[in-house]
């Protein structure tokens, strides 16, 4: 674990290049996929909001799910978390299907995710809302808590819990109360809540939104000290320096669908990509209004 995870941002010691030798082009195979998915659809009405005929996301990196408003993003992450249902397909985490599971079940398999919108429990403490998130508490079962099976694990929890709260600069919030905390302290808290699975993969939607541009810098630290001890990240992010600047590899979604794959450079030069998000007629004369011209 790093010692000061907010000099991640612009690590000192080399990261593996872990994109190195794929080819950037839409649904291409990786060669050690934590996650995989194929055919998922999610309609809403006559809105087709979703159709990812095919995704797979390298174990050990830092992904970006990136397109304009609307391109399906949050809605893809729903459906692969368990938070919504697809209308058909099928995806895997760590070869092991998903389908069917709810948010909590995919949770304990290690793939957790965090919410645009935070959902720290504000009247509870800092502290309490992470040791909710612990995985197989003994004592919530009736023999457990009668035989008092729970205190050692308690305890184990409880020290897991501060040491999170440290690396993420909040252990000296950890008797206040969740609602008392800043936007961009709650996101560190949502994150820290999340490792206390000791998840394998961490999806984050739009951790950077609403967050004090004080604090982005030490989210980015995080999120790359997260990679580096070894978790798979999945983010979906707006900000394009951020997505530039931390990203091994980008997955670009526009009407639902993945038009565009590849690493920060790839997709810099993509022209299917500047016209997803600036439109077709961007560069062409041709195709601008008479008042445009």
């Amino acid at each position: 674990m790093s010692s000061d995870p907010t000099d991640a941002a612009a690590p000192d010691r080399p990261v593996p290049d872990r994109s190195a030798g794929i080819e950037p082009v839409p649904g291409v195979a990786k060669p050690d996929p934590i996650l995989r998915a194929d055919g998922i659809r999610r309609s809403f009405g006559g809105l087709t909001a979703v159709d990812v005929d095919h995704l797979e996301v390298q174990r050990g990196t830092i992904t970006a799910l990136i397109g304009p408003n609307g391109a399906g993003k949050s809605t893809l992450f729903n459906l692969l978390t368990g938070f919504d249902r697809v209308d058909s397909g099928q995806w895997t985490y760590e070869g092991r299907s998903l389908q069917g599971l709810a948010g909590h079940q995919v949770a304990r398999r290690g793939m957790v995710r965090t919410f645009q919108l935070t959902k720290a429990l504000t009247r509870m403490t800092v502290m309490d809302n992470m040791l909710l998130a612990a995985q197989g508490q003994v004592g919530e079962k009736m023999l457990g808590g009668l035989l008092r099976l729970w205190t050692t694990q308690e305890a184990a929890n409880r020290k897991r819990a501060i040491e999170l709260l440290e690396r993420f600069k909040l252990d000296t919030k950890r008797d206040e109360m969740a609602g008392s905390l800043s936007g961009g302290q709650r996101k560190l808290l949502e994150m820290a809540r999340a490792l206390m699975v000791q998840p394998g993969m961490v999806m984050l939607d739009e951790p950077m939104a609403g967050v004090n541009p004080a604090l982005v810098q030490s989210l980015l630290g995080h999120i790359t000290a997260l990679r580096d001890d070894g978790m798979t990240v999945l983010f979906v992010e707006h900000d394009m320096d951020v997505i530039m600047g931390i990203s091994d590899w980008i997955v670009v979604l526009a009407e639902g669908k993945i038009i565009a794959e590849g690493c920060p450079d790839d997709i810099r030069s993509n022209t299917q990509v500047i016209d997803a998000y600036l439109g077709a007629s961007h560069d062409d004369p041709a195709a601008a209004t008479g008042e445009d011209r």
